[in-house]
C-alpha cells in the first residue's frame, strides 16, 4: 500500500486526528530528546513528528525525515518551511544514506508494518544509532483494527480484504525478539489502544472508513457492497451502536 494520492490525504488526516496527536505525543515522551540530537524519522509522511522532533532539538540539532513517498515528502517540507534544521531524504528504509552511528535517536510510526523484509530495516536502524540511544517505533495490531455496527457477513468481507494492504498483520509481537537480534536492549511496550463510537472530522474512524472502503473496491469488492457497508456504518452512529477499535503498540529500547 503506497502513500500517494488520495491515500497520502487520508493517511494526513488520519495522522491530524486526535488519535494521532496522542501517538505522537507519547513518541515524544518515549524519545527523550535533548537540544542538539540528531534524530531521523523512519518514514515520516507528511511530517507531523518530524515538525515536532526539530522544534524539539533547536537549531543546534538535526531532524531527518525519511519516506519513498515523493507527495508525502512535499507535504513534509511545506510543513516544516519554517525550520532550517530539517532534512528530507527521500528513499528505503534498508538503505539510509547517513552516517554509521550518526543518530541520538530514531523513531518510526506505522511504516514497519508495511516493509516485507523488518530484519532489513531494523539493522539499517542499529547501524545509524548511537551506542545507549533509543529506538522508538509504534505499529499496529491488525487484527484488532475493526468496525462494529455492519452486518457481520459484510463487515467481514471489508476486513479480509484490508488485511493484504500491508506485510505484517500482528508485528508487535515479533518487534521485540527481532529487535533483540539486532543489538537492540531494555525493550518495553505499551499500548495505545483507542475506541471511537462517532465519525467526525477530527475522529480518525471516519478517514480509517474511507481507506478500508477504497481499498476494498481495489481488491475487487463489489462497490455496491462497500457503499452498503457505508450506509450500514452511518445507520449503526444514528443508533447509538457504532464502534471503531484500533490497537496500536509503542516498543521502545535502547541500542547496547
Amino acid at each position: 500500500m503506497k502513500f500517494e494520492g488520495s491515500v497520502s490525504l487520508l493517511q494526513q488526516k488520519m495522522a491530524g486526528s486526535s488519535a494521532g496527536v496522542a501517538r505522537r505525543l507519547a513518541v515524544m515522551s518515549a524519545l527523550n530528546l535533548q537540544v542538539g540530537n540528531a534524530v531521523l524519522d523512519v518514514g515520516c509522511g507528511a511530517g507531523h513528528l518530524i515538525e515536532d522532533i526539530g522544534l524539539a532539538v533547536g537549531a543546534s540539532g538535526k531532524a531527518f525525515g525519511l519516506d519513498p513517498s515523493e507527495t508525502q515528502l512535499e507535504a513534509a517540507k511545506v510543513r516544516c518551511d519554517v525550520l532550517r534544521n530539517v532534512e528530507f531524504l527521500c528513499g528505503m528504509a534498508n538503505n539510509i544514506g547517513l552516517a554509521n552511528e550518526s543518530c541520538d535517536a530514531i523513531a518510526s510510526i506505522q511504516t514497519l508494518d508495511y516493509i516485507d523484509d523488518v530484519d532489513a530495516a531494523l539493522a539499517e536502524v542499529a547501524r545509524l544509532l548511537k551506542p545507549k540511544s533509543n529506538f522508538v517505533n509504534v505499529s499496529v495490531l491488525w487484527d484488532n483494527f475493526k468496525f462494529y455496527g455492519a452486518d457481520d457477513k459484510l463487515n467481514n468481507i471489508i476486513h479480509e480484504a484490508f488485511k493484504s494492504h500491508c506485510h505484517h498483520q500482528m508485528l508487535p509481537m515479533e518487534l521485540p525478539g527481532r529487535l533483540a537480534k539486532h543489538g537492540i536492549s531494555n525493550i518495553r511496550t505499551e499500548s495505545l489502544a483507542f475506541v471511537m463510537t462517532q465519525r467526525h472530522e477530527n475522529s480518525p474512524a471516519t478517514y480509517a472508513e474511507m481507506v478500508l472502503a477504497n481499498f476494498a473496491i481495489s481488491q475487487g469488492v463489489e462497490e455496491e457492497k462497500v457503499q452498503q457497508w457505508r450506509f450500514q456504518l452511518e445507520q449503526a452512529e444514528k443508533e447509538g451502536r457504532f464502534g471503531f477499535t484500533s490497537f496500536p503498540v509503542l516498543t521502545m529500547g535502547n541500542k547496547f
